[in-house]
């Protein structure tokens, strides 16, 4: 028992982030507690990108093979002229992004990566998976954390080595540790606007009028922007709408004014406005941002993912940092073993840089799409002399990533 404990690891939230974590410690030969508050997993939101440095990793874990024949393979990332629907730029995807980064650009819905994920830690007689738990109390000591959860009206205690908190923007585990400088979540301002449509409907039929029915593509606006792809195969897409809007209730699924939505699309192509009103009803969601702060404890707490330093969509890499996260800190607690502190400050040596600099790429992202007057004539300009190869070539730092803790062990 005291072996067991000296190795346990303990994951709170069984999202995108700790499943993937669950399944990089349990590949390291650790023994897993993973516990998640819903009784029943439910996928947020709908769609998916996942791009070649997640999928590359998913490959590693065993669970890219499970994802294949539910995902798609989107030939080009689009951008659209909304008010014009004219094409202003294109990143081949497809085949030629497998050849320059290795691994496949995907697009897929949310449940059946998680789907994937559940299929291959089913697999693993190391991970223990309780739901219905909800975190109540974390307590350290000299040699372990002790997390205390509430089970049908039950304390359960369990101790190990390492706490790993990858429950999300609204994490309890950094509630818990607020008195520790952790940070609580700020709304953005933003909103996002989610439905899934049948590509066999009216609405459907309108989307591939006016967009690309095998490609991710985002229409540009100074109001909101909008990306589209299909998702199931081909027989559905996800569209994703976003605009401003004021704060509302925090969670995964709200309702906001769909007037928000309307405003927002003022000047764009009739084809774009047709779509936007058969699709509904619009499922609004509140965008909340973490701001980078301390990750680890010394008392062998980590926050992984959006618990961590969750960002705004615009650049598609929140699952892919929460991907990342994952495996990193899987591979720098096993490389050291004993050491908490060292792995703790070469992860985070690791990753902080990276994050920001695709935090950076969102925000920069999100300035270009909502570009208007001279701005968006200079960003179209900019666009327009940029080819396929070189608008990709811009990528190859965030695509072409490898996760290889070796990379920051010289600065520590």
């Amino acid at each position: 028992m005291e072996d067991i404990r000296s190795r346990q690891v303990i994951i709170a939230g069984a999202g995108i982030a700790g499943l993937t974590a669950a399944l990089a410690f349990a590949g390291r030969g650790y023994p897993v507690k993973l516990i998640e508050q819903a009784q029943h997993l439910e996928a947020a939101g709908a769609g998916i990108q996942l791009s070649p440095n997640a999928t590359r990793i998913l490959g590693k874990l065993g669970v890219l093979d499970r994802l294949l024949p539910a995902a798609l393979r989107p030939e080009a990332v689009v951008l659209k002229d909304a008010g014009t629907l004219r094409e202003l730029a294109r990143v081949p995807l497809g085949h030629a992004a497998e050849a320059r980064w290795q691994s496949p650009y995907l697009v897929a819905h949310r449940a059946d990566l998680q789907a994937a994920l559940l299929a291959q830690m089913a697999e693993r007689p190391e991970i223990e998976f309780i739901t219905g738990a909800r975190v109540t109390g974390i307590v350290k000591d000299a040699q372990y954390v002790a997390v205390t959860a509430e089970v049908d009206g039950r304390e359960i205690e369990a101790r190990g080595k390492l706490l790993v908190g990858a429950d999300g923007v609204w994490s309890a585990v950094r509630a818990q540790l607020a008195g520790e400088d952790f940070v609580k979540s700020r709304f953005s301002g933003e909103l996002a606007w989610r439905v899934t449509i049948a590509a066999e409907s009216a609405s459907g039929e309108a989307f591939v009028a006016i967009g690309a029915a095998e490609c991710v593509t985002t229409f540009l606006h100074p109001g909101f922007h909008m990306v589209a792809y299909p998702v199931s195969k081909g027989r559905a897409f996800n569209l994703a709408a976003f605009t401003k809007g004021e704060r509302m209730a925090e969670g995964w699924s709200g309702h906001a004014d769909p007037a928000i939505l309307t405003a927002a699309l003022r000047g764009t192509a009739p084809g774009l406005t047709k779509l936007v009103a058969l699709a509904g009803p619009w499922t609004a969601f509140p965008i909340h941002t973490v701001e980078q702060q301390r990750w680890t404890s010394p008392q062998g707490i980590a926050l992984i993912g959006d618990a961590a330093h969750a960002m705004t969509p615009f650049a598609a890499q929140g699952a892919a940092m929460a991907i990342e996260d994952a495996i990193t800190l899987a591979d720098a607690i096993a490389d050291f073993p004993g050491d908490l502190p060292r792995s703790f400050r070469i992860w985070e040596n690791l990753r902080r840089p990276r994050v920001a600099k695709a935090a950076r790429r969102g925000a920069v992202n999100r300035l270009a799409w909502h570009a208007a007057g001279p701005v968006a004539i200079a960003r179209n300009l900019f666009l327009a002399m940029r080819s396929p190869d070189k608008l990709a070539a811009d990528l190859d730092w965030l695509y072409g990533w490898r996760a290889d803790t070796r990379q920051s062990r010289s600065s520590t």
